[in-house]
C-alpha cells in the first residue's frame, strides 16, 4: 500500500486552494449548469448560487499502485466458443443495472449517487461572466474622484526611516569621511614613514626628541580621524516616492427597451432578463460604470432602475425617440473626449410606418460615431421587419461598433449575451 502525505504549508483557508482545483477540474458541468440556471430562474433569482450535480462516471480519481515487478510468464486459458472475429451477443434486459431500476441501482442493494455540490453566489457570477468585456474600451482622462499610485522619484534627504536607502547612505558617509579626513590621512602616512625611517637609524643615532614630536603629532592626528562619525544624519538619503494619478476607463451604457404594446409580458420578461444580466456584469466587471435606463413607446422617459425593469407603462411604438433621448443625454451629460460610451438595445423589431428609417439616420449620424459598441438584440419569433433591415444597413457600415442578434425564447438569452460581449482576441 502506498501513502502520499501532502506537507506543504496552507494558510487558515487551506482547502480554498482544493476548492479552486476542484472547481477548475469539472469547469465543463458547471458552466452546463449555470447556463440552464439563467434561463430557467425568476428574475428575482437570477444571481444566486447554484446546486450542481456531476454524473457518477465522471468523478472516478486516479490511484497509484505498484506494478509486478521481475520478468513474468503468463499462460492464459482459451475457450471453446468464440474465436477471432467472433460477435458476442448482447445479454438479455434487465441484467445489469438491477432490473432496470435505473443508472447506479444493483441487484445487491447497494448503489451510487450522482455527486452533488453547491456553488455560492460570487462562483456562480464568476462562471457566468467569465471571458466577457466591454468592447473598445480605452482609458480616457482622470475622473473625479482619482486613486493614485507611489511612483519612485529619486532621493531625499528627509524621509521616514521605513524609507531608508541604505546603500546611498553608506556611500554619502564614505564620501564625507573621506572629504573631511583625506589631508589629515596623507600627513599622518607622511609622519608615519618619517618616524619608520628615523627608527632604522642605529640606537646611538637616533633623535629621541623629535621621534617624541613625531609620535605625539601621530597621536593627534588619529585622534581628529578617529572623531570624525562613522555616519552622521547628513549622511542618510531616503527614498523619494510621489502620488501619480491613474487614469480610469470612464464609461457608460444605456439601456433602452421597448415597452410598447406589441411587446407582450413574455418578450418583456425576455428584454428585462437580458437587460438584468448586462446590468449584473456591469456592477461586477466595472466598478465606475454608469448607467442609463430609458423605457419608450411613442415616447421615451430616462428611468431609475427600479422603473425600468417593474413599471407597467405601455403604449404605441416609436423607436427612433429612445435614440434622440438617448443623444440629448450625451451631449450635456456624458463629452466623447471623456466617456467609452456602450448602448444595448431590445425590442420585438415593430415600429411605427418609416421610423425605422430615422432609426438607422440618427444612428450613423450621430451616434455610432461617438459609441464605443451598439448592440441591438430583437426577441421576436417571426419573420424580420423594417426596423432589422434599416439595421442590417448600419451593421454593414459600422462593423466593429454595432452588433445584432434575435432572441426567439428564454433559452436564447445567455448564449446571446455571451456573443455580444465575448472577449475578442486581441
Amino acid at each position: 500500500m502506498s501513502y502520499i502525505v501532502d506537507r506543504r504549508l496552507n494558510a487558515k483557508n487551506k482547502s480554498a486552494v482544493n476548492r479552486q482545483r476542484f472547481l477548475r477540474r469539472y469547469r465543463k458541468h458547471i458552466q452546463k449548469a449555470v447556463s440552464d440556471a439563467v434561463t430557467q430562474r425568476s428574475i428575482t433569482d437570477i444571481d444566486k448560487g447554484e446546486q450542481i450535480s456531476i454524473p457518477t462516471r465522471d468523478i472516478n480519481e486516479p490511484i497509484f499502485h505498484h506494478g509486478r515487478g521481475g520478468k513474468n510468464t503468463n499462460v492464459l486459458p482459451g475457450n471453446k466458443e468464440f474465436v477471432t472475429g467472433d460477435h458476442i451477443p448482447r445479454p438479455p434486459g434487465g441484467g445489469g443495472q438491477g432490473g432496470g431500476a435505473g443508472p447506479g441501482a444493483s441487484d445487491q442493494g447497494e448503489g451510487m449517487d450522482d455527486f452533488v455540490f453547491q456553488i455560492t453566489q460570487e462562483e456562480f457570477l464568476d462562471f457566468m461572466f467569465e471571458d466577457l468585456e466591454l468592447p473598445n474600451m480605452v482609458k480616457r482622462q482622470l475622473s473625479g474622484n482619482e486613486e493614485f499610485k507611489l511612483r519612485r522619484a529619486g532621493i531625499s534627504n528627509e524621509g521616514s526611516p521605513g524609507r531608508i536607502n541604505i546603500v546611498r547612505s553608506l556611500r554619502a558617509a564614505n564620501a564625507r569621511r573621506i572629504a573631511l579626513t583625506g589631508g589629515k590621512r596623507k600627513k599622518l602616512k607622511r609622519l608615519e614613514q618619517e618616524l619608520e625611517d628615523l627608527e632604522n637609524v642605529a640606537i646611538e643615532l637616533r633623535n629621541h626628541k623629535k621621534i617624541e614630536a613625531l609620535m605625539e603629532k601621530i597621536t593627534h592626528l588619529r585622534s581628529v580621524i578617529n572623531r570624525v562619525p562613522w555616519l552622521d544624519d547628513f549622511d542618510l538619503k531616503y527614498n523619494l516616492h510621489v502620488k501619480q494619478p491613474i487614469p480610469r476607463s470612464k464609461a457608460v451604457m444605456f439601456c433602452l427597451m421597448d415597452v410598447s404594446g406589441s411587446m407582450n409580458q413574455a418578450t418583456k420578461d425576455m428584454a428585462k432578463r437580458f437587460f438584468i444580466l448586462l446590468y449584473l456584469f456591469l456592477q461586477r466587471n466595472y466598478e465606475h460604470t454608469e448607467v442609463v435606463f430609458i423605457r419608450h413607446h411613442t415616447s421615451a422617459k430616462e428611468v431609475d432602475e427600479q422603473e425600468f425593469f417593474y413599471s407597467r407603462e405601455t403604449g404605441g411604438t416609436i423607436v427612433s425617440s429612445a435614440l434622440k433621448l438617448m443623444k440629448e443625454i450625451l451631449d450635456t451629460r456624458y463629452p466623447v473626449s471623456e466617456w467609452n460610451i456602450y448602448c444595448a438595445q431590445a425590442s420585438d423589431g415593430d415600429n411605427w410606418n418609416d421610423d425605422s428609417t430615422t432609426c438607422s439616420k440618427i444612428l450613423m449620424d450621430s451616434l455610432l460615431p461617438k459609441l464605443q459598441y451598439f448592440s441591438y438584440i430583437e426577441i421576436t419569433p417571426r419573420d424580420h421587419q423594417a426596423l432589422w433591415e434599416e439595421y442590417e444597413v448600419v451593421r454593414e457600415r459600422f462593423p466593429e461598433a454595432f452588433a445584432m442578434e434575435q432572441i426567439v425564447d428564454v433559452r436564447d438569452i445567455y448564449p446571446v449575451f455571451r456573443e455580444l460581449f465575448h472577449k475578442k482576441a486581441v
